[in-house]
């Protein structure tokens, strides 16, 4: 989570968007930077609604602006897949180096999901639990969108590092996994729809 006091503007980071690259990029232009733990890096759009944006909002004395990017629901699971595949995953539990794409799908639309495929959603990770969401939320796929805004914003050039790229991994589906796939993240997919 990256926070531009003068700007009136908080990005928050979407797991798997490409964050620490983005974060890396503009820590030194950031007022408040919160890289690490990941539990504080990642808040949510809930968690920020709740606690952290009254606090800012008031202090401000005007509302910020919450921006965060999105990425196409598939390709978003299948970065959770590549990224647990790594030789350093330290928790075997959490390792799909044993797996294919396809049996890491099923895994994610099982009820319980296996310790390797909890990793809850986007559509979770912005939801903003009835209060106001997100006010500019931007495809992962369009990242030169987001750029430009923040270039605008900030008043800078930026350019982003390569960071935290996962390995590469064919991400093939069977139908049926495809069709789970579609039923278990149907908010993600609607959400990911509605952008621009």
């Amino acid at each position: 989570m990256l926070v531009f006091w003068e700007q009136r503007l908080a990005f928050l980071a979407t797991p798997k968007t490409g964050t620490t690259a983005i974060e890396t990029a503009l820590e030194s232009l950031a007022t408040v930077s919160v890289q690490r733990p990941p539990l504080l890096k990642h808040t949510t759009v809930q968690q920020y609604r709740q606690f952290i944006g009254p606090y800012l909002d008031s202090t401000a004395g005007e509302p910020f602006t919450l921006v965060a990017l999105m990425r196409e629901p598939r390709a978003w699971l299948g970065s959770w897949f590549r990224h647990r595949q790594r030789d350093d995953v330290v928790e075997a539990a959490r390792s799909t180096a044993h797996l294919d794409f396809d049996a890491f799908v099923r895994a994610y639309a099982s009820d319980p999901q296996p310790e390797f495929a909890a990793v809850s959603s986007q559509a979770r990770f912005l939801d903003s639990g009835g209060a106001r969401g997100v006010d500019r939320l931007f495809r992962y796929e369009a990242i030169d969108l987001f750029i430009d805004f923040l270039e605008e914003r900030l008043g800078c050039e930026i350019i982003l590092p390569r960071l935290n790229v996962s390995p590469c991994a064919p991400l093939d589906l069977s139908a049926d996994s495809e069709e789970s796939l579609r039923n278990v993240l149907a908010r993600d997919f609607d959400l990911y729809a509605s952008l621009d």
